[in-house]
């Protein structure tokens, strides 16, 4: 169990710093954002093929479809917009000549840190043969939250492509029900695969997974990181009045 912990740290260690390699050529450490959800991918295959169970398929299949829709949503983000995320060239520009360090250290190894913690429902061993009741019950909830993240995103890319939108905040569909939709769907889909993986070893050690992944997104580089870049402005000011936050105001409906 302990090798199976410290091959995974291993493995997100050099593929974070092969991410801050070609991050340092490209000078634009938002690519860290494209690869966030690939390194799951990366994790739950190797762990798939080298500590095997009966289904260790099924959470490496459902990592894939989540991050590999990630990495080609924020992808295609970038590629368009041809430039370095905004959050990522302030810090940049304030951190002058140690911005490569800091780079390494703040940005690629501090995610790594925090993707080997999500991680660790993966690393739980051993499983039963067949699936809970419960277990189905996490596939059912991971599916929910993948969907309500997908259509929130794709809602929020057709409202940007059109000119006319420009400068405007997002209100319409699933961003009339609460102010970020895509962060409560990740944040319910890392709860269901919780789920499925609570018979799997410890599961106070793998509660850590989804209660870190909500605190980063709710307390830290989610929703206060987004909000403070349009605070102040009359229109978000009436939207964050009238919707909530996270969790949707389903009398909307």
């Amino acid at each position: 169990m302990n090798s199976l912990y410290l091959d995974t740290a291993l493995l997100i260690w050099a593929y974070m710093t092969l991410l801050f390699l070609i991050s340092w050529w490209k000078r634009d450490n938002s690519i860290v954002d494209v690869g966030w959800g690939l390194g799951f991918v990366v994790i739950t295959w190797y762990l798939h093929f080298q500590y095997p169970h009966s289904w260790s398929w099924l959470p490496a299949l459902l990592v894939s479809v989540w991050g590999g829709r990630l990495a080609w949503h924020i992808g295609w983000r970038k590629v368009k917009q041809g430039k370095e995320d905004w959050r990522y060239a302030k810090w940049r520009e304030e951190w002058g000549q140690w911005v490569i360090p800091r780079s390494y250290l703040q940005v690629f190894l501090l995610q790594g840190f925090f993707m080997w913690v999500i991680a660790l429902p993966f690393m739980q061993r051993p499983v039963p043969e067949a699936l809970l009741w419960y277990q189905w019950a996490g596939i059912l909830l991971w599916l929910v939250g993948f969907l309500w993240e997908a259509v929130s995103d794709w809602q929020l890319q057709r409202f940007k492509a059109r000119p006319d939108n420009k400068g405007k905040i997002m209100t319409e569909g699933l961003w009339r029900l609460s102010r970020h939709p895509n962060y409560f769907g990740e944040i319910v889909l890392w709860w269901g695969i919780w789920l499925l993986l609570l018979p799997c070893g410890s599961w106070y050690l793998s509660l850590a997974s989804p209660v870190v992944l909500t605190w980063l997104l709710t307390r830290v580089s989610g929703v206060p990181m987004l909000e403070k870049k349009y605070e102040g402005r009359p229109d978000f000011e009436a939207y964050k009045k009238e919707t909530p936050p996270l969790v949707p105001d389903w009398r909307k409906l």
